[in-house]
């Protein structure tokens, strides 16, 4: 099989890259978008719109999967791809961010028992039935293992940047005792061949076959919250082991993009160069990929473009004609969306005037959406509360965000990334 990942060109003037991921599902060209299909389902869509809109990977959700409807059933039907009827690559989370979340709805909520961490793993109780269940880094490495996805995460600890210096320093300890612990079940599980119930070896999986195991790549994670010494630390302590590619982890990411710049900052001249670069949670504009990208990422993931388009909050481009969002006081927004959108370069279709707005979403856009319906038509869909307008949002800004990374590859390629940026 050839290398995992290939860095084809970095542009000369910003050093953002592009480069290539070679899976047994198919080959992954970056800088790349992730559409997040937690529940083996990215909101909205099938796999026939995903197809079309060629989106190269896929994310599912370890912890949502393992509580429903388990990974033991997806192995027994096949695994993950074959479940979902999904032949390209997959990437799965390791869980340790839900762990994360569990702890913040304690804190606030002030209840107690959805979640306690200790040195060997952590016991939580399910969102939906308040069942208990416990995770190790070696039952989440065995989890994804069962579940067959092309790309599998460490388990880690996400503290919150509210979390006190000595207690964050603990949490990322503890990830990197985790991660190496992570490892050794990978290389454990991991050099057994693909056999079949005699015992005999299976063909190599061909780029849409499903038959025999497909090889699993590990990355590890790096934490820190907001401590550049802790990041520093994290990052030269995550580079140092036998992963396959390294994530940037935490609250922030994604989330706080000017720490997210700092973080970024901090570790472009820790991070290997061979290895690719996953920046968890970026994509809540479109903007925020492009810094990520300038910053040497090469991979990321979000809910926030089919979450926003189930609000009517559709991606343009900026020579668009706009209408402000959210100028009126009490406007509501969705979640996700604590950051101003004054500038960004979205619509929100509820708005009066689209009723008679007979122009596509964006003019300049080349999805099946903007081709064939109006922005009239979709404030109707919207304003009758139809299902078919929130499918129709999503595949329009997922087709967003995935063609701006191939635009932006094509830019890195021909070292004008900055002037594309612009």
């Amino acid at each position: 099989m050839k290398q995992f990942f290939e860095l084809i060109h970095e542009d000369k003037n910003t050093g953002a890259r592009a480069g290539i991921m070679h899976t047994d599902h198919g080959d992954i060209p970056t800088p790349c978008f992730m559409p997040v299909g937690t529940q083996a389902t990215v909101k909205g869509l099938d796999q026939t719109d995903l197809e079309k809109l060629d989106a190269p990977i896929i994310l599912g959700n370890t912890y949502h999967l393992h509580l429903r409807p388990g990974e033991d059933l997806i192995a027994e039907l096949g695994g993950l791809h074959k479940f979902m009827n999904w032949n390209w690559p997959i990437l799965t989370d390791s869980g340790g961010f839900q762990v994360f979340s569990l702890g913040a709805q304690k804190e606030e909520n002030g209840q107690g028992g959805l979640v306690d961490i200790d040195e060997d793993g952590v016991t939580f109780r399910s969102h939906l039935d308040g069942a208990t269940h416990r995770f190790t880094p070696e039952v989440a490495i065995q989890i994804q293992k069962k579940l067959g996805a092309d790309i599998i995460m460490a388990f880690d600890e996400c503290t919150p940047d509210t979390a006190p210096y000595e207690y964050t320093k603990e949490a990322m300890e503890r990830t990197h005792r985790w991660a190496e612990r992570c490892l050794a079940e990978h290389r454990r599980l991991s050099p057994n061949p693909s056999l079949d119930k005699r015992g005999v070896a299976l063909p190599p999986l061909t780029k849409r076959g499903t038959k025999g195991e497909s090889k699993q790549f590990l990355f590890g994670i790096i934490q820190g919250a907001n401590h550049q010494d802790l990041r520093e630390e994290s990052g030269r302590y995550i580079s140092s082991l036998d992963f396959d590619g390294i994530a940037i982890g935490g609250e922030s990411i994604g989330y706080n993009m000017e720490a997210t710049g700092n973080i970024m900052n901090w570790l472009k001249p820790i991070l290997p160069k061979d290895k690719p670069r996953y920046t968890m949670g970026v994509g809540l504009a479109p903007s925020d990929l492009l810094k990520v990208v300038g910053m040497g990422a090469d991979m990321f993931d979000c809910v926030a473009p089919t979450r926003l388009a189930r609000h009517g909050m559709l991606f343009v481009n900026t020579d668009s004609p706009l209408t402000p969002p959210f100028k009126k006081e009490g406007d509501a927004l969705p979640p996700l969306m604590k950051r101003g959108t004054e500038g960004e370069s979205r619509i929100n279709i509820n708005n009066a005037p689209f009723a008679k707005d007979t122009g596509p979403i964006d003019k300049n856009c080349d999805c099946e959406v903007c081709a064939k319906y109006t922005r009239a038509y979709l404030h109707h869909l919207f304003a009758a509360q139809e299902m078919t307008g929130q499918r129709l949002a999503s595949i329009h800004n997922i087709h967003f965000m995935l063609n701006l990374m191939r635009e932006a590859r094509q830019a890195i390629l021909e070292d004008r990334f900055a002037e594309f940026v612009k």
